[in-house]
């Protein structure tokens, strides 16, 4: 949430007049009723303490009581408010540093009424307002597992940084009497014992709308539990919690809690922890219900939703073309993404929200699905800060305007500005490797054919179906359309051209290397030099000379050499092949197909690769592409989070095993290498 200097003072003075009258004893101690409860109650069997532990669980404890890196619920995590840092505190049961020597009273009255044992009061950090939903029976089991199921750890508790006057605990007394709204759940008559049991856990344990109801001047929850505000949405740490009320059907809300993805979105951001550690251990039943639950608030569906579809000015406006070399490789160019793997952005939550700011956190920080049990492998988007303010604002506003249905506000290169202030993200790209920009295409005299010869990169087999035989694009290899360092890069290609070349015996040109792709790794035929597509693919090589010369050293060029020496080892390749590559590639190298039958990632091999005489069907060619590239989505770098840093061993047995499979011949692999000595590791 963000505040101005105007409303955190007029927060400050709210919350002094309310601790005005805490001062002077206008206000009862809450929890008083509980002064002589009997401790025997609390039963510390087992069950009740296992129990205690799904509980803990439900309310994802760990999430703010565990500091990176840190002993569980050992506290030290640092949590950022507009009023300054607070630190989670201790609640393992050290008897000095922690919680230990709580009674359940003095339990029950810290997470109901956010009052420690010692009496001071707690930040509302705490989310103690949903917290006093807690059913009794539900408290002593959390208390019995916290004192007897939690590995007791000595570390003090850091003190807070939160600024004067906010740092003047006493206030808070008034803070809670008036907007602590300290209800127990009532269950709703009008609904199903699954709806409730759905209500309980999102009012209470669950907390949800500590992050996704919007905040007042006082930065209390503007609803609890109810009323038009109630899970409404809200900026939270610079990331959009997106309004609850209108979200996915059930099923989809159990599959996102449960997996950290669904058809619609990837969860991410403060939720990633959220479906760490707590909801993807929740029970079918729960998960059901909560889903119950929120599609009785929606109606079940998103009201936001937008057709998929390749938007009119995608190669015609800036941001169109921004999106198409940095985003449309996973997301596609309309916006569908790849079932299970990439999200999509069309009825994705983070895009139809009224305000952008997930969008501008992801794209200048990054982001990463959830690791669970039900889906293991994590797929990572990259932070794009290298890009300028106004770059950024130029994409974000283009799918905003494309896929963000009735939120198609504008964003602003300040909207960027302030929320790279906010994070410290900084910009500006790592010399001497620069990206080519596709944005700036538009402004060229010939951009027109400049756009054709890109999109002919990028979208080859559906663009040149006569002369490509297989499932592949030139962007399979040059990546980002020739523009990703160590990706097979385009820049200053074109004036090392013409050169002898080995493989034909002779000086060869541009366009003779850009047909011999046709040919082999496309499994081809041929395009003709004087055609207006060749002269679009030379333009676009032309425009990436930069200030390239022959025989000049390209910053970024090519991709690995791996030495021929490393022994190859076919079975861990084909090991690697499976933990690493299939879940893109798939199973059997056959590649992936979306819906409508389109190809959205190539095969490796078959009838639909490419055949023996591309240079990638080479054990170590293909070893040195997948070092520095593959898998994408696999680390957090510029501009697809691109290879996992395997050690030449393994990219030399994954490009052992993945070349040597079944593909196409090349007829005129006779006419290879008549004047110099084949590579030891051609397939013929």
């Amino acid at each position: 949430m963000r505040f101005s200097g105007k409303t955190m003072w007029l927060a400050a003075g709210t919350v002094l007049l309310a601790g005005m009258g805490a001062a002077y004893g206008v206000f009862n101690d809450p929890g008083a009723d509980l002064k002589n409860f009997d401790q025997s109650k609390v039963v510390m069997s087992p069950d009740r303490i296992a129990r205690g532990k799904y509980l803990a669980t439900l309310g994802d404890c760990a999430a703010c009581h565990t500091a990176d890196g840190g002993q569980p619920l050992a506290g030290g995590r640092p949590l950022e408010t507009p009023f300054g840092p607070l630190y989670s505190t201790n609640i393992t049961p050290d008897p000095q540093t922690g919680i230990g020597k709580y009674s359940f009273a003095q339990f029950d009255r810290a997470l109901r009424y956010g009052m420690a044992a010692d009496g001071h009061n707690l930040y509302p950090a705490m989310p103690y307002p949903s917290f006093a939903r807690i059913a009794p029976e539900d408290m002593r089991d959390l208390y019995a597992y916290m004192m007897k199921g939690v590995q007791p750890v000595a570390q003090t508790n850091k003190p807070s940084g939160m600024y004067w006057p906010f740092s003047m605990r006493f206030t808070l007394t008034g803070w809670r009497k008036f907007f602590g709204n300290l209800q127990p759940f009532t269950s709703d008559p009008a609904h199903d014992a699954a709806w409730n049991r759905g209500a309980y856990i999102v009012q209470g344990l669950g907390h949800c709308g500590a992050c996704h109801t919007p905040r007042g001047l006082a930065f209390q929850e503007k609803s609890m539990g109810a009323g038009g505000n109630y899970l409404a949405g809200a900026v939270v740490e610079n990331w959009q919690a997106p309004d609850l009320r209108h979200i996915w059907a059930a099923g989809g809300i159990a599959t996102a809690l449960k997996t950290g993805r669904n058809p619609y979105a990837t969860l991410t951001g403060n939720m990633v922890d959220e479906v760490e550690h707590s909801s993807q251990y929740w029970t079918n039943d729960d998960l059901a219900a909560v889903g119950h639950y929120f599609e009785g608030l929606s109606g079940g569906t998103n009201t936001g939703f937008v057709a998929v579809k390749i938007p009119d000015n995608l190669y015609t406006s800036r941001g169109g073309l921004g999106y198409v070399q940095f985003c449309s490789s996973c997301h596609r160019k309309d916006g569908a993404g790849i079932s299970g793997i990439f999200p999509p952005l069309a009825q994705n939550p983070a895009v139809t929200s009224a305000g952008a700011a997930t969008l501008i956190h992801i794209v200048l920080t990054g982001a990463h699905s959830a690791k669970t049990a039900d889906a293991p492998h994590v797929f990572t988007m990259p932070a794009l800060s290298q890009l300028k303010d106004n770059e950024l604002a130029e994409i974000i506003g283009f799918v905003k305007s494309s896929w963000g249905g009735a939120a198609q506000n504008s964003v602003s290169e300040s909207d960027v500005a302030s929320v790279r202030r906010a994070l410290g993200a900084q910009s500006g790209a790592p010399e001497p490797y620069i990206t080519p920009l596709f944005a700036d295409m538009i402004s060229a005299p010939n951009a027109t054919q400049l756009v054709r010869g890109m999109q002919l990169n990028m979208d080859t087999h559906t663009l040149l179906p006569h002369n490509v035989g297989a499932a592949l694009d030139c962007n399979s290899c040059h990546l980002n359309g020739g523009t990703v360092a160590k990706g097979s890069p385009y820049n200053g290609l074109i004036a090392q051209f013409p050169s002898y070349a080995p493989r034909a015996g002779k000086v060869i040109s541009m366009a003779d290397r850009i047909n011999g792709c046709f040919l082999r790794s496309m499994n081809g035929r041929k395009l003709p030099v004087d055609s207006a597509d060749m002269r679009a693919m030379l333009a676009y090589f032309e425009w990436m000379r930069g200030n390239a010369k022959m025989g000049g050293k390209i910053p970024g060029r090519g991709t690995s050499k791996i030495s021929m020496k490393i022994i190859p080892n076919p079975v861990r390749g084909q090991q690697l092949y499976g933990e690493q590559c299939a879940i893109c590639h798939g199973k059997n190298g056959e590649g992936v197909q979306n819906s409508k039958g389109e190809w959205v990632l190539p095969p490796l091999w078959g009838a639909h690769s490419y055949n023996i005489g591309a240079g990638i069907a080479r054990t170590y060619t293909a070893a040195g592409f997948v070092k520095m590239n593959m898998p994408v989505a696999a680390r957090q770098k510029f501009p697809i989070s691109q290879g996992s840093a395997m050690s030449d061993q393994d990219a030399v047995d994954l490009g052992e095993f993945f070349s040597h499979q079944p593909r196409p011949d090349f007829p005129d692999k006779v006419k290879d290498w008549p004047k110099d000595p084949k590579p030891k590791d051609s397939r013929y």
